[in-house]
């Protein structure tokens, strides 16, 4: 890896050899330091007088960054403080960022990163990542040798369809991207140079942008058809032939796609969809941890989730894997979970849009059970312990489905997990109310706690970042060939054991985001041995040591003219 310390043989010291000088150097983000240069280096690299006088210490830069950043008015400045951060100095940047996740990853990621995917074009300042459009075709190979990275490890792609629960925003889906791997290098340590965030703007039906003169995307309507999946056919052609052995991640494309892209190539390229597998994995490690609290297992619990798109489905796999993992016979596993769509519970022979609903309808005679199909009719009568909540429409669980979970069960677990906060199917301190203060909840975006007879209630957010960075490093380090269900699984049960029963007292089913980098080992430890375990990649010798040499650390190390 090009920007990799080495030992000096006779001192000991590692060092960077650098080979740019001047300007070229203060402008390249993953080299600067800004004002942290030694006077030997400015010297050395041609950079003196083009600082201030003073060095600093990465502490005071620290301070000064913390203090800019807390000045700023509203949260979407925040964002556009820290992105020109990120651009300037990414060690900086990421030393900032770890140093205060919680107050940092709501800002690079949900919910802000709602509000930055709207106002791209509006907020735009300086690129960053391959852009790939309908006009790319036969050419994508050269788009990413433009880039000019000689080696990539994680690659986050999206066509900008489904962004979080907001729908079409076109080239601005280029935050997702973009935030996503920011989350890879600060939670799980993969080197900065080693991420590629991927656009695949090929049109948009948003017609709002396509009416703004100052959209920055590919103007026409959405590419679809064959046309559509010959450009998605070459960019991962491309990727094997610029970039061999890149995971490739799936993000926020629409539900008529993502299964598509996730079947296709889960055997051509180590890849996985995000939205279909990490959320999935979220819930099952809750789950886990739940159980150690209530003295549950996988098969006792009955569920409901409300929504059928990718994350729906998603979660339905993993339960249902989990539970026969468990000891349920599959049918019985499927009966167990039932899912909802905007016309209420899918039927077998009734469903629509995407093709694989099939493999979450229920036959009509369990529906007729239920008395109705409607969202709130299917839980007071299949009384789950679980109710999760992908649906991206406010307000969808109510006051009778809480309170007749609650009425079923001691300590029902309620997951509402659309992002952004405007979109949560229900707020946390409306479900403690309906449930007397004895539901677990987590929620997709981060909540305060809440105030039950006296004492707090913390609400654990249930962030795919303590999933897709970890599943990332250990499938990297592990070289293998594909993501499989079992690694998946592995994930989330790594993650189920971080969570204490001090956490689950408190009422949280996740732990603080303080420890997403502690989590991320043990999950990539876990993805790497099971990737081994089912010979989809060969073992490792010292699987920890491993790990650990691929975490990056955002420390300066001094520079040496080469």
């Amino acid at each position: 890896m090009r920007y990799q310390p080495v030992i000096d043989p006779v001192t000991g010291e590692p060092y960077l050899p650098v080979t740019e000088r001047g300007r070229t150097l203060l402008d390249n983000p993953i080299l600067n330091k800004g004002t942290s240069f030694s006077d030997a280096e400015r010297h050395a690299l041609g950079i003196t007088g083009l600082l201030p006088r003073h060095i600093s210490s990465i502490a005071e830069q620290l301070q000064r960054t913390l203090d800019q950043l807390r000045d700023k008015d509203s949260d979407l400045q925040k964002a556009i403080y820290l992105a020109g951060l990120h651009d300037r100095n990414e060690t900086l940047f990421y030393r900032l960022v770890i140093d205060n996740l919680e107050e940092t990853v709501p800002l690079i990621y949900t919910p802000t990163v709602a509000e930055v995917c709207r106002e791209w074009s509006r907020i735009f300042r300086r690129s960053r990542g391959v852009y790939v459009t309908p006009d790319d075709r036969g050419d994508v190979a050269a788009l990413l040798r433009n880039y000019g990275a000689p080696e990539i490890a994680v690659i986050v792609i999206t066509d900008n369809e489904r962004i979080l629960g907001i729908g079409d925003q076109g080239v601005g889906g280029m935050g997702i991207p973009i935030g996503k791997l920011a989350l890879y290098t600060a939670a799980a340590g993969i080197h900065p140079s080693l991420c590629l965030p991927i656009s695949l703007d090929v049109g948009t039906d948003n017609a709002d942008l396509l009416a703004n003169p100052m959209y920055l995307g590919y103007r026409a309507p959405r590419l679809r058809g064959d046309a559509y999946w010959e450009l998605v056919d070459e960019v991962v052609a491309a990727v094997r032939e610029v970039f061999p052995g890149a995971l490739l991640q799936w993000e926020d494309f629409g539900n008529t796609t993502s299964f598509r892209h996730l079947e296709t190539y889960r055997g051509v390229l180590p890849s996985f969809n995000d939205d279909i597998q990490g959320t999935a994995a979220m819930v099952v490690a809750g789950l886990h941890a739940a159980n150690r609290l209530l003295g549950n297992s996988m098969r006792d619990h009955r569920m409901v989730i409300a929504g059928a798109g990718s994350a729906g489905i998603g979660i339905f796999r993993q339960l249902e894997a989990a539970m026969v993992a468990d000891g349920l016979a599959p049918e019985e596993a499927k009966r167990r979970i039932l899912v909802t769509d905007s016309r209420g519970l899918v039927i077998a022979g009734q469903e629509q849009g995407n093709d694989f609903k099939r493999e979450v309808a229920v036959d009509a005679a369990l529906a007729a059970s239920l008395g109705g199909v409607d969202l709130e009719t299917v839980v007071v009568n299949h009384r789950p312990s679980v109710l999760v909540g992908v649906t991206g429409q406010p307000g969808t669980f109510t006051a009778t489905m809480i309170e007749a979970m609650a009425a079923a069960h001691e300590r029902p677990i309620v997951m509402p997990l659309s992002n952004p906060t405007a979109c949560t199917e229900a707020f946390p301190a409306d479900i403690l109310a309906w449930s007397h203060g004895r539901a677990l909840v987590a929620t997709g975006s981060p909540f305060p706690p809440v105030m039950v007879n006296g004492s707090p209630q913390m609400i654990g957010q249930a962030n795919n970042m303590f999933i897709f960075p970890g599943m990332g490093l250990g499938t990297v380090v592990a070289r293998a060939r594909t993501i499989t269900i079992g690694m998946v699984l592995a994930a989330a049960e790594a993650l189920a054991a971080h969570i204490d029963m001090e956490t689950l007292r408190s009422g949280a089913l996740f732990p603080q985001i303080s420890r997403v980098r502690e989590v991320s080992r043990s999950v990539a430890l876990a993805v790497a041995a099971q990737a081994a375990a089912e010979g989809v990649a060969e073992p490792l010798v010292d699987p920890a040591a491993a790990i650990t040499a691929a975490m990056w650390e955002p420390v300066y190390v001094p520079y040496r003219a080469v």
